[in-house]
């Protein structure tokens, strides 16, 4: 039985004409180790949103965690028509649910949209981060904050083992911190970097790294016309 078959027959027998009054999705193949199914209450021309949850599958169709979140955003996509009570699928770009391994341990961990409380309204999430002994996931409340406060969520560098969030001010500046994560302890910041554009003539950047724990600052400035801010 496919996973569509048995969430419907679950859903059917558990909850009744309950989860036929909310809007449904499936993300196949959301990871390599993982399918999801949403649930949420709202939904306005191409976006839903409020409370819902994730229901995270193996690719066996056994039920691994259910996830809920305030806001769960959720965006149809093109020529999609939203009804409720059909399971709409989706693909894993959307970004309602993001499954990487955000602490670098080997297994994969879960982001859950959660609303847009991060740098200039941008999207929020909440974390959690795969328990070896519980053998759950579990949140995260500084991968939380990280995936909350920056502009979208944070980027994984699995090569260099960093996450890397960024933020903005304004039209002109820009900001990237990176961070290390240090097992059973946390996240340690080890750069910033400021991209100061201001001038339209020329762009300012301002490096800060965490070196043989002393932070070294570096200043450079560029012409506008020849910087390339995705290059070092």
């Amino acid at each position: 039985m496919n996973i569509l078959n048995k969430y419907r027959h679950l859903s059917v027998f558990l909850l009744g004409p309950l989860c036929f009054g909310q809007y449904q999705f499936e993300i196949k193949n959301v990871s390599k180790n993982y399918d999801a199914v949403i649930q949420t209450e709202n939904c306005y021309d191409d976006r839903c949103g409020g409370k819902g949850t994730v229901e995270l599958f193996d690719h066996k169709n056994s039920k691994v965690q259910t996830f809920v979140s305030d806001d769960l955003v959720v965006y149809a996509e093109q020529g999609q028509k939203l009804v409720r009570g059909k399971l709409i699928p989706l693909s894993k770009d959307q970004r309602s649910v993001i499954v990487d391994d955000f602490n670098f341990d080997g297994t994969e961990d879960v982001a859950i949209r959660n609303g847009n409380m991060g740098n200039y309204s941008s999207a929020s999430y909440d974390v959690y981060v795969f328990n070896t002994t519980r053998m759950a996931f579990v949140k995260s409340e500084e991968l939380t904050d990280l995936g909350s406060n920056g502009f979208d969520f944070f980027e994984t560098d699995a090569k260099r083992k960093r996450l890397i969030s960024y933020g903005k001010s304004g039209c002109c500046r820009i900001f990237t911190t990176e961070y290390t994560v240090i097992p059973n302890k946390g996240l340690e910041r080890v750069l910033e970097k400021e991209e100061d554009m201001t001038n339209e003539d020329q762009v300012k950047v301002i490096t800060k790294e965490k070196i043989n724990n002393k932070w070294i600052t570096r200043t450079k400035v560029y012409p506008s016309d020849q910087y390339n801010r995705n290059k070092k």
